[in-house]
């Protein structure tokens, strides 16, 4: 099956050069691997081939998490999978994407599969149990008849790492445009909604974790908040995401107790930051234009409004 690898980047910084190895060493032939820039200034384009690579340049203020990937594919639709990395994540292992073609070339009913990831050499202790809690070490294949017992957890995936089936992408209508984040979640949530199945591979890996301070913990949450609220679907087809909070919290606490207790306050003043960076997310309509893009990560999305 023929595989096109995108990647956005905007100043990816030293990691980017272990993130091209980690391509460079994949077992499984990449017939194209296309990047997609938002203005980088920091180098980042010196490190491509022009030999190997497919460049895409938009403005930064273009940049779109579900339109720029939409544009990409539609721009280089020639494969079977398109494969999605991000600028901080680098594969594992040789066989990662291998791994996935795999399992996507053997059960012709998987629309998309996401990677396991794993933490990198420098995640702090709180980023490290993030990454265990949410990629455990148990693949597992999700469809619509397991919303019941997985909740809003059914659609979990990652655009860090995904692959996507062409038929099942195209036959969903590909990512969508105009959402702060989660465009991986949604096409995930469409395709299960249209009879296809999700699979976790834990066996195919990255190394991409993010030690997020308070604030920033504060302002993605307040993002994903504003993500909920504008896809109230999702909540309807596959529940709320409080219940997986709380199983989180209870999952951080223990690990922390376990292996540094004198971080547990920095675990509670992070808690706090979420719950109320996405309780306020969930009431973005009610705070001031200035507050909406002061307190969101995403500082793009508020400009086109």
């Amino acid at each position: 099956m023929q595989v096109n690898l995108f990647i956005p980047t905007l100043n990816a910084g030293k990691i980017w050069k272990e993130v091209l190895d980690g391509v460079a060493m994949q077992n499984y032939p990449i017939s194209r691997l296309i990047v997609i820039d938002s203005g980088s200034t920091d180098g980042t384009l010196d490190l491509l081939n022009e030999e190997t690579c497919d460049l895409i340049q938009i403005d930064k203020k273009d940049f779109d998490h579900g339109g720029t990937r939409q544009m990409a594919v539609e721009t280089f639709p020639d494969a079977d999978i398109f494969i999605f990395l991000t600028q901080d994540a680098i594969l594992a292992e040789p066989d990662a994407i291998a791994v996935m073609v795999k399992a996507l070339e053997e059960n012709p009913g998987l629309g998309m599969a996401y990677g396991r990831q794993l933490p990198h050499k420098n995640a702090k202790l709180l980023e490290t149990h993030a990454r265990l809690f949410n990629y455990p070490a148990e693949s597992k294949v999700k469809g619509m008849e397991d919303a019941d017992r997985y909740g809003i957890r059914t659609i979990s995936c990652s655009n860090s790492f995904a692959g996507y089936r062409k038929t099942a992408f195209f036959r969903v209508n590909g990512f969508p445009t105009g959402s702060i984040l989660g465009e991986d979640v949604l096409i995930a949530g469409k395709m299960l909604l249209d009879g296809w199945k999700l699979a976790y591979l834990s066996h195919s890996k990255i190394y991409h974790s993010h030690n997020y301070s308070a604030t920033e913990e504060f302002k993605r949450y307040f993002d994903i908040g504003v993500f909920h609220v504008n896809n109230q679907w999702i909540f309807e087809k596959f529940g709320r995401a409080e219940s997986e909070g709380f199983k989180y919290l209870k999952s951080e606490l223990t690990y922390t107790l376990k292996n540094n207790p004198f971080l547990l306050p920095k675990s509670m003043i992070a808690t706090l930051s979420k719950w109320l960076g996405y309780k306020l997310g969930l009431h973005y309509q009610s705070l001031p234009a200035g507050l909406r893009k002061s307190f969101s990560m995403t500082k793009a999305y508020w400009s086109r409004f």
